[in-house]
């Protein structure tokens, strides 16, 4: 894959999922313009050709489907004067056409993409500017990895813990702000917890002597 030196064609989620799938991704050379001919040479006949014709479009998928038919039905069927008067089409099938074994499932893994979060004290994320819930509570104030897949943005993440993926679903604010939380931080000790310190065990016994709680409560009973 041939691409420009912007900012869009250098993030780490295109260059991971090249990666996945074993395409060699390649940037042209900074301030080299002849390097890039046939892009901005592609990207004028696509202007004058189709998107001066796409003017006032409803929506993306509008868009989408006049563009693969432009490329369907009239630049890979045009002669190209770089392909010495060939189409795009004649030499696409006359090349040795290789073994396709991306299939779904692995194009999946390589378009999902992974981030850190902190989960909140009532159970809750940010994720791409959606707050989404999980069921696992003991994870509140935690840092945990998110995962998404692109393949489809109406998918919901999910989070990863112990090798399991548990999904994620949008906040009911309703519900989330009726359920019961325990009024203590999740930073301090918890009041059930038995206080054990085993280096005084340690001199306890050395000394012969009751441990420290036993102390305490025969003071409290005298």
């Amino acid at each position: 894959m041939y691409l420009d030196n912007g900012a869009t064609y250098r993030g780490e989620t295109l260059s991971l999922a090249c990666a996945r799938i074993g395409t060699a991704l390649v940037h042209a050379k900074p301030y080299d313009a002849p390097a890039r001919g046939k892009m901005e040479r592609f990207w004028r006949t696509l202007r004058e050709q189709c998107l001066v014709f796409c003017k006032e479009l409803g929506s993306l998928h509008e868009l989408n489907v006049r563009i693969l038919a432009w490329l369907d039905e009239h630049y890979h069927k045009a002669p190209h004067g770089g392909l010495m008067g060939k189409t795009p089409e004649q030499v696409f099938v006359a090349a040795p056409a290789k073994v396709d074994e991306l299939d779904e499932e692995r194009l999946r893994r390589a378009l999902t993409v992974r981030e850190r979060r902190r989960v909140r004290r009532d159970n809750t994320l940010a994720m791409d500017g959606t707050d989404w819930e999980t069921t696992l509570h003991f994870l509140a104030g935690r840092l945990v990895t998110v995962a998404r897949s692109l393949v489809d943005a109406d998918d919901p993440p999910w989070l990863e813990y112990e090798d399991k993926a548990y999904p994620l679903a949008i906040v009911d604010a309703v519900k989330n702000a009726r359920r019961a939380r325990s009024p203590m931080s999740l930073d301090q000790p918890h009041p059930t917890r038995v206080h054990f310190d085993p280096p005084a065990a340690f001199v306890d016994r050395a000394l012969g002597r009751k441990p420290a709680h036993a102390r305490e409560d025969e003071e409290a009973g005298q």
